[in-house]
């Protein structure tokens, strides 16, 4: 093993066979077949026996498994060996759903891979970190993860936190010198390690290894984090699970107490019937619906590109009352874009979004040819040459490739029908000085071909006009109208407007070197374009969608005051007017800033930092808080908030580590997708056991019910088994497949703290299972009277079961609103399917011989089915009838 901290960096790139050039492409793609990929091994996971197994580590399983050991013991060795097939089938669905759900976890692990920056053929690209191999060169900045070990050989200002492998809880100081063979990795100074984390400054290194050959990769059980199908809401519902098995052991032992002592049955016969109710009360079923019902919700919002890293964040989304978001990129599409000219003697305004070349040119509202302002042509000429960027048509999309300011520039340019290869052709570059923040200009020497030399500048307004004292006006220079453009100024700025201002003035033939003192006087303004990163169309319906679903959206930005003022009021946040500035925040206190954050929507000219404290206001004022981030500061605000929100394309590896959910792009759109996604997970739960727990209740009091009356059993064992089986097969697992109700975003956000079932669940579980206990007792008694036997009695009751269940499954796919539409019975095709496969296997269950021998069932007849029919359609009227009255009475949500 090489110790490579203790080699210098020259040996290191010698050792390795390369040189800060980076590898060719060619020389890569050997040395991946040579080392493998950069991944860690996949973590070692019990086999599918093992898995199988744990599938009955279960209380409610527990008591199914002593259900058929006392069959089996007493003689009953169908109804023993029919428990025990329907364990076994509710085992196998656990695991292919959990094998399903770790496919993916792992899916979505492998969309939040990280990227790394590197050299390759001399050239800096972007790939994804699998592909490092050693000898590559790797650059780093700020808020990157260490995509694999490397040996540093140029540094600035580098810090890194190297808490996964030292537990310091500091950022390290980093520099190129070697260190001593001996020393700890927490003083190997010019080592980087993978996994770690950039939290300031740059540097450039050689990857030394990677993968399982990396630091981390010898101690990746540290790294390893499983992500569980385990939530508050499961949690919830083993919790339920221990509470059904205390009440069904109660009811048990008090059937057969009082069988025994007031009723002359054998004690065989109160056995099964304590089987029955066992049986009948446990909705096995409920665990594997849950799981199938969070994995759906998971892979139904990535696929509306928001990515969800912590299970737990589904049901929170359902209960989120204030959305925190940046603006750019997130509102706004992070695409500048130039919407007004101004020269002289023109106002011109521009149409189009984004940095696509189209959109046509106005002044006043009417529609003018740009190429008859010769003002305005010279102006966007220059700004043309006066540029670093480049506009790309990528795949159906404009990209830039530079700064974004002078990406908008290009683009109104080609607006105008200026082609900037032709542009530079005909003026070529002979000297530049870049734009830097320090003096706020951009300044270009050209020569035409025939050596007339010129000077452009652009930058900022109050910069530009500083250096001029003529303005162009109609093709000729004169005097500089100081006071016009300070006014310009002023208005764009109250219109949430970018100025960039353009200049230019001649040079000499023979200047080939352009010097600061070279832009210091005696230029010509040309003009000034107007730009703004402008909302995304669908960010402001989605906006509107939020309050409407009783969720606030406030926007923290950077940006000043007046371009937050106007981006806000076009998202319709707020007043429109009032916004809250880092600066006044600062001389808020902790009690000012929470009555502060009631009332305001916009905040300006924030920091990071900033965002910690308005997510703790707003959480003590009792808010349920979703807050988006990108940087690494952002990383606090986005661990304290009830669900943060990582930027996927733009944010910092710390960021999204820090985040319940990363946006695959970057809109405002996914969230509020995510947030609707949430809530129609809970209601599908809550659908889930509104449908699951009166069918269990119904079979189980119709039992109580004939022991206290003295009569012979309703219903088997294995009959309430067959029912409970095939429902949760086709009919339960329908319901998680239900698309949001039309009202789910118009409902207040959800209490976090509100029990499971609501009181008025709980009512409408009792008053179905009372319907179904008095239509089984009824029909039950009315078979008998004719003389029926017991085994036609119990075939048309299982029957009955299963009607009233799929006619009630209709029922449940709304809780409040009416089933009794064209959208009722056909919005689930997955309902519609699971219905049909029910029908079919009723037929066989009730006429298949081989059938008959194993339930006891025997042929009805039509008018049997008649009846079953009969009563299954008055429960589903009678249940639509409750609906009704509540709605009458204006409970809006159960």
């Amino acid at each position: 093993m090489i110790n490579w901290h203790s080699l210098s960096a020259q040996q290191v790139l010698q050792t390795l066979d390369t040189n800060e050039a980076g590898l060719s492409q060619a020389e890569a793609e050997q040395r991946i077949e040579r080392y493998g990929v950069n991944r860690l091994r996949s973590p070692d996971s019990p086999g599918f026996f093992i898995r199988f197994l744990l599938q009955f580590h279960n209380v409610l399983i527990y008591i199914l498994l002593i259900a058929a050991a006392v069959t089996a013991f007493i003689g009953h060795w169908t109804d023993s060996c029919v428990i025990l097939a329907v364990v076994i089938i509710n085992a196998v669905i656990g695991v292919i759903q959990e094998s399903k759900a770790e496919r993916a976890l792992a899916g979505i692990r492998s969309m939040l891979s990280i990227h790394a920056s590197v050299l390759r053929d001399n050239h800096r690209r972007q790939i994804s970190a699998e592909a490092l191999v050693p000898g590559d060169i790797v650059l780093l900045q700020s808020g990157d993860k260490v995509p694999a070990d490397m040996r540093l050989f140029s540094c600035k200002n580098l810090r890194v936190d190297e808490a996964i492998l030292t537990g310091e809880s500091q950022a390290v100081e980093k520099g190129i010198e070697s260190v001593l063979e001996s020393v700890a990795i927490g003083d190997r100074d010019c080592m980087v390690y993978s996994g770690t984390l950039v939290v300031y400054g740059q540097a450039a290194g050689v990857v030394v290894a990677t993968g399982h050959h990396s630091e981390i990769g010898r101690i990746s059980t540290m790294l390893e984090q499983v992500n569980k199908l385990s939530t508050p809401l499961l949690r919830k519902i083993a919790d339920f699970g221990f509470r059904l098995a205390a009440v069904t052991f109660v009811l048990v032992l008090v059937v057969i107490l009082y069988g025994l002592l007031a009723h002359d049955y054998g004690i065989d016969e109160l056995f099964m019937a304590a089987v029955g109710i066992a049986v009948a009360v446990i909705p096995e079923e409920l665990p594997p619906i849950m799981t199938i019902t969070l994995a759906l919700g998971v892979q139904r919002m990535a696929r509306h590109n928001a990515i969800i890293r912590h299970l737990p964040a589904v049901e929170t989304l359902g209960s989120v009352t204030v959305i925190c978001t940046d603006k750019t990129g997130t509102l706004t599409r992070n695409e500048m874009t130039v919407q007004q000219i101004f020269t002289a003697n023109d106002r011109l305004q521009v149409s189009g979004v984004g940095y696509a070349p189209e959109g046509s040119f106005s002044s006043d509202g009417r529609g003018i040819l740009i190429a008859e302002h010769a003002d305005c042509m010279d102006l966007l000429r220059a700004g043309l040459l006066c540029s670093d960027a480049k506009l790309q048509l990528q795949e159906d999309q404009w990209i830039v490739d530079g700064d974004p300011t002078e990406g908008a520039v290009i683009a109104v340019a080609m607006k105008a029908a200026l082609n900037p290869a032709h542009v530079s052709e005909s003026l070529p570059r002979t000297d530049v000085i870049p734009f830097e923040s320090e003096h706020r200009l951009m300044a270009t020497l050209h020569h035409s071909h025939d050596n007339q030399g010129v000077i452009f500048v652009k930058g900022a307004p109050e910069t530009i006009l500083a250096l001029c004292s003529q303005q162009r006006s109609q093709g000729n220079n004169c005097a500089l109208d100081l006071a016009y453009w300070n006014n310009t100024i002023q208005e764009a700025a109250c219109s949430g407007l970018r100025m960039l201002a353009i200049a230019q003035r001649a040079a000499e033939r023979n200047q080939q070197i352009l010097r600061f003192s070279d832009v210091r006087a005696n230029f010509t303004l040309l003009g000034m374009v107007g730009m703004t990163d402008p909302p995304r169309e669908e960010a402001v319906a989605a906006v509107n969608q939020c309050h409407h679903a009783g969720i606030r959206v406030k926007m923290i930005t950077g940006d000043h005051q007046a371009t937050a003022s106007s981006i806000g009021a076009k998202l319709n946040l707020g007043d429109g007017r009032t916004v809250l500035t880092g600066v006044a925040l600062d001389t808020m206190d902790d009690k000012a800033l929470r009555q502060a954050v009631t009332n305001i929507d916009v905040f300006a000219r924030t920091n990071p930092e900033h965002k910690l404290r308005l997510v703790a206001a707003l959480q003590a004022n009792g808010e349920i808080v979703a807050m988006t981030g990108d940087g690494v500061n952002d990383a606090p605000a986005l661990k304290r908030a009830d669900v943060g929100v990582a930027m996927g394309q733009k944010g910092t590896e710390v960021a999204k580590e820090s985040a319940e959910m990363v946006l695959a792009d970057d809109n405002f759109v996914s969230i509020v997708h995510a947030v609707k996604e949430g809530r129609t997970v809970y209601d599908n739960i809550k659908k889930t056991m509104v449908y699951v727990l009166p069918t269990n209740g119904g079979e189980a009091g119709l039992i109580i019910l004939a022991i206290f009356l003295g009569i012979t059993l309703p219903i088997t064992p294995v009959q309430i088994l067959w029912i409970n089986m095939v429902t949760t097969v086709t009919l339960a697992i329908a319901l998680s497949f239900e698309p949001p109700e039309a009202d789910v975003m118009h409902r207040p956000p959800r209490d976090p703290d509100a029990p499971l079932l609501s009181g008025f669940l709980v009512w409408r579980i009792v008053f179905v299972t009372s319907l179904m206990i008095g239509g089984g007792l009824g029909l039950t008694m009315w078979e008998t009277m004719q003389g029926s036997s017991i085994e036609f009695s119990r075939t048309v009751l299982v029957n009955l079961f299963v009607v009233c269940e799929i006619l009630y499954l209709f029922n449940c796919r709304y809780l409040l609103a009416s089933a009794m539409s064209i959208e009722g019975f056909l919005g689930n095709r997955y309902v519609l399917i699971s219905a049909g496969i029910l029908i079919l296997l009723q037929i066989l269950f009730t006429y298949l011989p081989a059938f008959q021998l194993i339930f006891g069932t025997v042929a009805l007849d039509a008018d049997a089915w008649t009846r079953i029919l009969s009563a299954g359609l008055v429960l589903f009227l009678i249940i639509e009838f409750e609906k009704y009255l509540l709605r009458c009475s204006g409970i809006k949500e159960l």
